[in-house]
């Protein structure tokens, strides 16, 4: 009960039916002076114990062991009263007040047990005791009050339990709830970073992307135009000169219109690696005059474009740096298909430089850039190395190595990739001195 019902039901209830009872004791024992002093005594004895230990000490109504001892004087008090006479059991309701309200489980149980006894005692008085049935009939009503009422205390106890259960349930769920917004919250927060971030870094890829594209394609082909319509202002035959710098403005065209949409290098729109890295070996010794040769070693497969466009990168790549420092007579393009990985080499009796002075990784230019940059890029985005060796007059060379996933293409595949002998590879052989 709430602390707004306890002085109804414990501090007025119990004393006016006191009152009401001794009222009755004397009309019923006017006749008995003495019996009736002794009554009224008990009675003013059960008012002051009530009253000095319970009423007037509210702070003591949580101390389990002064609110025992008081319950227990008045059951005793109580007691005596019943077996003197029967109806002051209409007493016992507050003793079971008392009881369910200051004692703690399970000595709930005691008390309300022998609270009980005297409520079966009072109501079993006029019960004949002579005999074996009055004594039954007795023990009949102090056991169905015993039981009744202590079955009534452990329902209430299981009800408090229950209670409790929900409401720590209850509590528990809107902790979660709790926890479960700020959760919620924090990890908007984390999306938001997390698509910001992502925006951010595509944003970077993007402009990668954008500039190793820009780099081979347009500005390798604006370096070209400008070497031939350079030789053209000093050469009988400027019109050969003239006519190459077109064909490379109308490849870097297609180049740059490829670039933007994303998709493969040109020269493997429709032919195989093998034949694309031919088809540049053969055009860059065209423009450059240098002695060219591309050789295949093992069985060609198929592999992934993203493999395909990396291999022919670093090709065109290695071979601009070798027009613009070089300065070589040779270069060998080697393409060699291993067990799990494809190695591209390339070659040049160039005049070499020292690798540890580079500031772009490989460049002996001292205008060196974004070139060997890029081609590294691309290949460790596929897990693969790129490896540089030269030394000052000894020629420089190149090798990009990247682990490979496709299978190992039938021998109809391998006959269209171009293996040694094939008539892609014989002809650029025809075309630019490539040894297969």
């Amino acid at each position: 009960m709430s602390e707004r019902v306890w002085p109804v039901r414990l501090t007025v209830v119990p004393y006016v039916m006191l009152a009401l009872l001794a009222a009755v004791t004397s009309l019923i024992k006017r006749d008995q002076p003495e019996s009736l002093t002794v009554d009224l005594g008990l009675c003013a004895l059960v008012g002051l114990w009530t009253l000095g230990m319970f009423t007037l000490r509210p702070a003591r109504r949580n101390d389990t062991r002064a609110m025992a001892i008081f319950i227990a004087g008045y059951v005793v008090l109580l007691a005596v009263l019943v077996v003197r006479d029967p109806w002051f059991g209409f007493l016992t309701p507050a003793g079971y007040f008392y009881t369910f309200m200051l004692l703690p489980w399970p000595f709930e149980l005691l008390g309300v047990g022998a609270v009980a006894v005297i409520a079966g005692t009072a109501q079993s008085y006029d019960i004949p005791k002579t005999d074996v049935f009055g004594l039954l009939g007795c023990a009949a009503a102090i056991g169905v009050n015993v039981v009744g009422m202590c079955f009534g205390a452990w329902l209430v106890q299981r009800r408090e339990v229950l209670s409790r259960q929900r409401q720590d349930a209850v509590d528990a769920l809107t902790e979660a709830n709790q926890r479960l917004e700020a959760t919620l919250t924090e990890n908007a927060v984390l999306h938001e970073q997390l698509l910001t971030q992502a925006r951010e870094a595509g944003v970077v890829d993007e402009r990668q992307r954008m500039a190793r594209e820009i780099h081979d394609t347009l500005a390798q082909g604006l370096t070209g135009i400008v070497t031939q319509l350079q030789a053209a202002e000093h050469s009988a035959d400027w019109r050969r000169h003239v006519t190459t710098a077109v064909d490379l403005a109308r490849d870097s065209l297609t180049e740059a219109r490829r670039s933007v949409h994303a998709l493969r290098p040109q020269p493997l729109q429709s032919a195989t690696l093998n034949e694309a890295i031919g088809g540049v070996v053969r055009r860059w010794s065209a423009v450059h005059g240098i002695d060219g040769r591309l050789t295949i070693t093992g069985t060609p497969r198929v592999l992934t474009p993203d493999e395909e466009s990396t291999l022919l990168r670093a090709a065109q790549e290695a071979l601009a740096n070798v027009a613009k420092y070089a300065q070589a007579t040779r270069v060998g393009v080697t393409l060699s298909y291993l067990e799990r990985k494809v190695a591209l080499d390339v070659r040049d009796d160039g005049i070499g430089f020292d690798p540890a002075a580079s500031t772009d990784g490989g460049t002996a230019s001292a205008g060196g850039g974004f070139g060997l940059i890029a081609m590294r890029q691309r290949v460790e985005a596929l897990n693969g190395t790129l490896e540089i060796e030269s030394e000052p007059g000894a020629g420089t060379a190149i090798s990009a190595t990247i682990p490979t996933s496709g299978a190992a293409a039938d021998a109809g595949a391998s006959g269209d990739a171009g293996v040694a002998g094939d008539a892609g590879v014989a002809e650029a052989a025809g075309d630019v001195g490539v040894s297969s």
